[in-house]
Parts: structure tokens; sequence; C-alpha cells
């Protein structure tokens, strides 16, 4: 990692029924990819699988929502009403875990 990014999240949960959940958000150089400087993504899956149960990203620059194999372009409401989304999308059980990291 260059040292001009900065890891301002990483979380990872494993659960036992063989799925992950996974916050990580980075502070990047501002430019026409990452015009706000962050670089994000909130994952939760099954563990080796290829696609996401549900995954909010912006690795290509352009804001997506991933559903299964389905990938969704998105407004960008900010990082704190993504992750009130993805958390939203959790299964309940898991919900509790995540209340300690902070949106950005």
């Amino acid at each position: 990692m260059s040292d001009d990014v900065t890891v301002l999240e990483d979380e990872i949960e494993a659960y036992a029924d063989g799925t992950v959940a996974r916050v990580r958000v980075l502070s990047v150089p501002t430019s026409d990819r990452f015009e706000d400087g962050i670089k994000y993504a909130y994952h939760y899956g099954e563990a080796g699988a290829d696609d996401p149960i549900i995954r909010f990203d912006n690795h290509h620059g352009v804001h997506e929502l991933h559903l299964g194999g389905e990938t969704f372009e998105i407004d960008y409401p900010g990082l704190a009403e993504i992750f009130r989304a993805w958390r939203a999308a959790l299964p309940e059980e898991t919900r509790d875990d995540w209340w300690r990291v902070r949106a950005r």
C-alpha cells in the first residue's frame, strides 16, 4: 500500500455458518476516480464464494451494489448511509457485531 493511502477501517468477522462480513475503508488521494478521497467495501457473503450475498463498494471509482452475481450502479448518499444500508441487510443475529464500526 502506498504512503498516500491510509486504512481508516478494516474489520472482518467470520461466522459459524460459513459466511464472512468485512468492512474496509481507505483514505486515498482525491482524483477523478475517487472524488471524495475514499475507497470502501462493505461485504457480506459465503467465505470463498465468487459472488457476495451483498456488497457495496467503489473499487473502480463507481459506486456499486452487488447482490449475488448482479451489479447495480448506485447514487452515493454518503458513507454513513451506505454503512447503515449494508448493516440493515445483514442477518439480524449478526448486526450487533457491527455496532462498533464507525461509518466515516
